[in-house]
């Protein structure tokens, strides 16, 4: 295998989607966690507010925060972050190891709040409804993986009517990606014929 504009050959010699660059942490993402199926409602609820957050940024930034998230968002627990009230906003908005967005902040809380009232199992459920048929054709390059599909439309529509908070298209077909819903591995990386 060759690198090309899509493909990078790393120091291990695995051909890998060229996103990855030489970050350590973007490749151990891109291998062990992209485009693998992911299922629990704590889980997609991590990666649903993470993408969130990551909203106009990029996604390494996201990761190398992702730690300190977790640290003061209670591990991503829905019942401890709906406790959350105006001083932990205010915390959290002195926080340089996150994103300091009060908008996004609040919307993680109040989409907290919202995942409670569903059933357990239900967000879950609910997320992976909008995946599309097993089959699609895998991207032969970057050009054809999208930004937004009817699938992550639709998503976020149904979200939305929920009441949650950033879930717009392109974050939700981020998270499609991020959560194994799409592979948007491209042809010629190792992890397309894993």
């Amino acid at each position: 295998m060759t690198a090309t504009p899509d493909i990078r050959i790393g120091s291990d010699d695995l051909a890998r989607c060229a996103w990855v660059g030489d970050d350590v942490e973007y490749r151990r993402y891109h291998d062990e966690e992209w485009g693998h199926p992911l299922h629990g409602d704590r889980a997609l609820f991590e990666k649903m507010s993470l993408e969130g957050f990551q909203a106009g940024l990029s996604w390494i930034t996201i990761l190398r925060k992702r730690p300190r998230f977790r640290e003061v968002f209670a591990g991503f627990e829905a019942e401890a972050i709906a406790g959350f009230g105006q001083d932990d906003i205010e915390r959290l908005m002195t926080d340089a190891g996150i994103i300091r967005n009060r908008l996004k902040i609040e919307a993680t809380i109040s989409n907290a709040r919202l995942l409670l009232e569903l059933e357990r199992g239900e967000l879950d459920t609910l997320l992976w409804s909008f995946a599309p048929p097993a089959g699609r054709p895998r991207p032969r390059d970057f050009s054809e993986v999208p930004a937004t599909t009817p699938d992550s439309v639709a998503l976020s529509k149904a979200l939305r009517r929920r009441g949650f908070r950033f879930v717009g298209p392109t974050t939700m077909y981020a998270l499609m990606q991020s959560a194994g819903m799409v592979d948007d591995h491209v042809v010629g990386c190792w992890r397309a014929s894993a």
